[in-house]
Parts: structure tokens; sequence; C-alpha cells
């Protein structure tokens, strides 16, 4: 059985985005292993990054609804109409401080202002039940760009946020990705590797290698896009970027592919054209 990001959120099948971001600010808070010590707590301040990796996205949502978390993370039937999703595996990235991060803006907002059991928020320990914890510091949500993907918080404590931060998605990078005749008229796998920097718990960026797996189906067309979603370069005030592979057919001695047509050329003699005509 595969797990329920909306049960692991407190929420309904039919949750709005709004829903799935207060929830997780909630929960995200109320779990956070800075503050939470209680045998548990950091699985669960896990499981709650990823519900809100995999809802907060429409893409990712949209197939997850679909066909759960087995589809989600093991690729979806090519005629499932998602388009090129058949190609999309998801794997969480395990890192739930970086999420918070992205987030909030701050992977760690407790580490100066909880000591043992004692809040200085103004809100008990036990739970955060409160729409906005921030309230009592003067400390206020900074929404993102188009669609308000993550939700910022600049944490100001001489009074005021800083509301000029909104976050922004870095423009798609592209690569091009050659593919032989012979890989197009079978499929194949290719595993592409990139270098990004990725976020670490103290806010800082860490160069990092991963191996991308691309499922190059038979008969793609050059110019098809195999984008992995927020795969980038990641920071405290942007979101990564997207990572896009664009088909392109790699020279063949013979044939040369048109459309769905594959042709060949042959070069032959005068005498042979006078004798076969």
């Amino acid at each position: 059985m595969g797990k329920d990001y909306y049960k692991i959120l407190g929420l309904s099948k039919g949750a709005s985005d709004d829903d799935i971001k207060k929830a997780y600010r909630k929960l995200a808070l109320k779990y956070h292993p800075d503050k939470n010590k209680t045998p548990g707590a950091e699985e669960k301040f896990k499981e709650v990054a990823e519900a809100y990796e995999v809802l907060s996205d429409k893409k990712k949502r949209d197939i997850y609804d679909s066909y759960g978390e087995e589809g989600l993370k093991g690729g979806v039937p090519g005629n499932s109409g998602f388009g090129n999703s058949g190609n999309f595996s998801y794997t969480y990235h395990g890192d739930p401080r970086a999420t918070f991060a992205q987030f909030f803006g701050n992977a760690s907002p407790f580490q100066a202002f909880f000591s043992g059991t004692n809040s200085m928020f103004g809100f008990p320990d036990d739970d955060m039940d409160v729409d906005d914890p921030f309230a009592s510091l003067n400390v206020g949500p900074t929404r993102s760009g188009p669609g308000g993907a993550f939700r910022s918080h600049s944490f100001n404590f001489h009074g005021t946020p800083n509301r000029n931060k909104d976050k922004i998605q870095d423009p798609p990078i592209e690569h091009d990705l050659y593919v032989s005749l012979e890989d197009i008229t079978k499929g194949c796998t290719k595993k592409m590797k990139i270098s990004r920097k990725v976020l670490q718990p103290d806010g800082t960026a860490k160069k990092e290698d991963k191996v991308l797996t691309i499922n190059v189906k038979p008969g793609w067309k050059a110019g098809t896009k195999i984008t992995f979603q927020r795969e980038g370069d990641q920071g405290r005030n942007k979101i990564p970027a997207d990572i896009v592979f664009i088909i392109r057919d790699k020279p063949h001695p013979l044939f040369r592919r048109e459309g769905s047509d594959v042709r060949y050329t042959a070069k032959i003699s005068l005498k042979q054209v006078i004798i076969s005509s």
C-alpha cells in the first residue's frame, strides 16, 4: 500500500493549494527536529516534507491522484494522457530541511529561540494549531512568484519582516540528448550526470552530482523534451530551475529520419538507370 500524502497532511483529496500550504506550515513547525525531540518526530517531519513536495506540484499531484505513489515513482503508462509523463519518475531528495528552507527561507528558525521545552514564540510546545505561528513576532509570510509554489518567511527580528525577497524560478536549463537510429527504433535508457548546488541544513549550498535516468521510448521524434522539475541549483531565495533534455538525431552513415519515416539515398550509375528503365 503506497503512502497517503493527503492523510499525512491531514487533508482530503480535494484540498486547495492554500490548504496544502497551511497544513505543511503547521506540521513542519510542529515536528521540526530542532523543536520536537520526541521519538518519531524526525521521521514525521520527513513524511510531511515529501507529502508537500508532491501535493504542491500540479504535475506530481495529478499523477499521484490517478496512479498513487507507485505510479508517481515508477512512471505512468504511455497512453495515460499525461503527455511525456511516462518518462517522469519522481524520487524525494530525502532532505526535509531543504524543503523547509525553501518554504520558510531558513533551514532552522528555532535554534536561537528554543531552549529545552521553553518557547519564545508565545505558543505551547506540544501543539502548533495556529494558522500563523509567527504572528507574535511580527514575521509574516511572503508569497512566491506566479502560482505561489512556495511561501517564504524572512526572519527579521528588528521588528519589520522583509517582504522584498519573493522567490522566482530560474529559467529552464536545456541539454541536447543525441540518440542513434537504433536507440529510437528499439528504445533505450540513458543516464545523464548533472552537477548542481544543493541546499544544506545550515543554509549553505554544496555542489553535488546527480544521475538522471531517461527512458527513451521507441519512435520519439527529434525535438521531444524530457523535463526533470526543479533539479537545478538550489538556493535560499529561489526555486530551482527545471532540467530539460531535448531529443536530437545522431547522424547515421546510411539512413536519415524524416518524421516517422526512415530514408536511404542510393547512388547509382547512369548505366544502372538505363538498364532498370
